[in-house]
């Protein structure tokens, strides 16, 4: 496997839609959600180490209250790979940031890649050839690739990225101009999208060569290099929060993209966990589960001892974990959020956060 290319895990955020089990302090990648005890976290880490040629060339992007966490969960990632945000300001200003310190080891020729820290793949060795392919794709077009979802079913959760004219081969995968990011659309949109062909899911994974990076930041969003190249980190309270689709992404001219063909899931709520593991069963039940006609439903505790009852319910997600309790209908599971919210604003339930 290539050591030039560096991969890099974005590890903030705060995975709310997997609350009770996701809390601030224990975000959604630092969870086993399969059952198996290897986190999320820990999983694409193992996915990576092959590409980066070992721990020594793999980085993390982290916020400072996690960061305790991620050594604990990466014990064997150098403490120099490891950097910490003093506030989170979003994916630019992390990505910015992070390019920056890259440049100052390698060089502004290294490839760098950027992924999530909390999706699922399922096929590694198939992972690692995409990845392969478009850090080629990346050097000889000095290009900002980005891996494209073939779309399974009208999504209104993902942006979508359509394809433009087709520029070659690499790793035997095609790779096309981008020709537009939309976020996420409607259901007449989002079909229209699926039926086209043209169009795939936004996986959030990004390759590029540093100085690449560097040069659009310069021409797209200089109110974030600037204050970076001159101050360092000490200049992200003054960072407007701004994704690197909108920063850079939507309007570059050197973006590229490369349909996947390995499983990808983002994981984005407990339904998630229904699609991985349901299989033929009626119920997933990650928990000591009696039901009594009860259908279609997930069943998860955090706690191997404690049993739960379902009796009559259909189509619902029950979770329990500590001291909270959640039960919603499968249809509203992107409501989670809103509850969460709503937690945090009554003083006696923000220990549950």
């Amino acid at each position: 496997m290539s050591k030039s290319l560096i991969p890099v895990i974005l590890a903030g955020g705060k995975g709310e839609r997997f609350w009770p089990v996701s809390r601030l302090q224990r975000p959604k990648q630092f969870l086993s959600l399969d059952g198996s005890g290897t986190s999320l976290l820990q999983a694409t880490a193992e996915r990576l180490l092959p590409l980066a040629g070992g721990w020594s060339s793999l980085w993390v992007i982290t916020a400072s209250h996690l960061a305790t966490g991620i050594a604990e969960q990466l014990p064997q990632l150098p403490q120099t790979n490891l950097l910490v945000e003093p506030e989170g300001r979003d994916t630019a200003p992390a990505v910015a940031w992070t390019t920056l310190e890259i440049i100052k080891r390698y060089g502004e020729e290294a490839i760098v890649a950027f992924f999530p820290a909390d999706h699922w793949i399922d096929d590694s060795d198939k992972f690692c050839q995409t990845l392969l392919a478009a850090a080629e794709l990346a050097s000889e077009q000095g290009a900002i690739a980005t891996l494209g979802i073939t779309p399974t079913y009208a999504a209104t959760g993902y942006g979508y990225i359509e394809q433009g004219a087709e520029v070659g081969r690499y790793g035997n995968l095609p790779a096309y101009r981008v020709s537009r990011f939309t976020e996420k659309p409607d259901v007449a949109t989002a079909t229209e999208f699926l039926e086209s062909g043209r169009f795939s899911w936004n996986s959030g994974m990004f390759i590029f060569p540093a100085g690449v990076m560097l040069q659009e930041l310069k021409a797209y969003a200089p109110e974030l290099i600037h204050p970076l190249l001159e101050k360092g980190v000490d200049a992200y309270h003054e960072l407007t929060k701004l994704s690197i689709d909108y920063a850079v992404m939507e309007r570059t001219q050197k973006a590229y993209v490369m349909p996947v063909s390995f499983g990808w899931d983002d994981l984005g709520d407990w339904n998630a966990i229904e699609r991985l593991l349901k299989g033929d069963r009626d119920n997933v039940e990650l928990a000591q589960h009696i039901g009594l006609d009860t259908h279609g439903s997930v069943v998860y505790s955090s706690n191997p001892e404690e049993v739960i009852v379902t009796i009559g319910l259909e189509d619902v997600v029950v979770v329990r974990d500590g001291n909270a309790t959640l039960i919603v209908r499968k249809d509203r599971t992107q409501d989670i959020k809103k509850a969460v919210k709503r937690l945090g604003t009554e003083e006696k339930y923000k220990n549950l956060l």
